[in-house]
């Protein structure tokens, strides 16, 4: 570098400074400044999938991630610098009618493009997310249907063991979400108190309570246990392993074919659960607490108000 830099000032000036000039320059480390190189794509994504694992979303949840940007990256096959406003618009519709998806899906990824460039503007890897002009997608309301109190007793008679009906009376009783009562273990369960102890999403705790008749079939299925699982539910075949998710679904699928009770599945019971605390006139933040939401929108999708209700306030207050 120094050499090519006197060769340039010998020329300028001739060698009769050149000399002098080369004995000042000596004392310096004089070196070309080159300009940083930056991340790549795989980088960006890798660094947002550490500092969402930091934050503590699931596995589940990081592949989802994932899997939803890396193929957005595939697919508009540009920098993540590069990427406008209008190719994620693009990519999004595209996407929509290539693969036939609801609004619920398109704003799912939506809101996962939004988080990642939100994070990037924030880590000053862009100067502005291009996901800012992106709004909210707007969806149908679908009003879920929840069990009645005649489906309910249905499936309880058609529980056929121990195990399955503390199962089913559980889910009714406490709302807990499918993967929260896999986790479960018998000493987070606090019989005297009707309570217990679930890890819910993002690894946060929380106290869930079940009724007088949930306690006494779990006291039922426990004093049948000769294990040592310290799981809650265990599989009735040894070595007695820990249910699995898709097995309660199983079980409580095949429970509501035989008792006849139409799409019956663990998140029902969740939604059953919402929909009459808010009937019977829980206040709608208890009911987020107790089913252990972050946002209290989420909880009002859960619940759908009793239209029969509905009819009698309206006759009641406007005539």
């Amino acid at each position: 570098m120094q050499a090519e830099l006197l060769t340039q000032i010998t020329a300028l000036v001739g060698s009769q400074f050149a000399d002098s000039i080369s004995n000042i320059l000596s004392n310096y480390d004089i070196t070309r400044k080159t300009a940083p190189i930056p991340p790549t794509n795989t980088q960006l994504l890798n660094l947002f999938l550490s500092a969402k694992t930091i934050e503590g979303k699931s596995p589940k949840t990081l592949m989802y991630y994932k899997n939803t940007l890396t193929r957005l990256l595939t697919t508009t096959k540009k920098t993540i610098e590069q990427t406008t406003t209008n190719d994620l618009r693009n990519y999004l519709s595209e996407f929509q009618n290539t693969h036939g998806v609801s609004n619920v899906t398109i704003d799912n990824i939506r809101r996962i493009l939004s988080s990642f460039f939100s994070w990037l503007e924030d880590e000053d890897f862009i100067i502005k997310s291009p996901m800012r002009r992106i709004h909210k997608v707007k969806k149908i309301k679908v009003v879920n249907k929840t069990l009645s109190d005649e489906d309910l007793e249905k499936i309880r008679e058609t529980a056929s063991s121990y195990r399955d009906r503390a199962i089913v009376e559980f889910l009714a009783s406490t709302g807990v979400r499918v993967g929260e009562i896999v986790n479960l273990d018998i000493n987070a369960i606090r019989l005297a108190e009707r309570s217990a102890i679930v890890l819910g999403k993002g690894n946060s705790e929380r106290e869930v309570y079940f009724d007088a008749r949930t306690k006494i079939h779990l006291e039922r299925y426990l004093k049948t246990r000769t294990d040592k699982n310290e799981a809650l539910f265990v599989s009735h075949k040894r070595p007695n392993n820990r249910l699995t998710i898709g097995t309660i679904e199983s079980i409580v699928k095949k429970i509501g074919e035989k008792s006849l009770v139409n799409h019956v599945h663990p998140h029902k019971f969740r939604r059953t659960l919402a929909t009459r605390a808010i009937d019977k006139g829980m206040p709608i933040e208890q009911v987020q607490k107790l089913l252990g939401h972050v946002r209290i929108d989420t909880t009002m999708n859960y619940a759908m108000v009793n239209q029969t209700n509905v009819k009698i306030s309206h006759r009641k207050y406007i005539g």
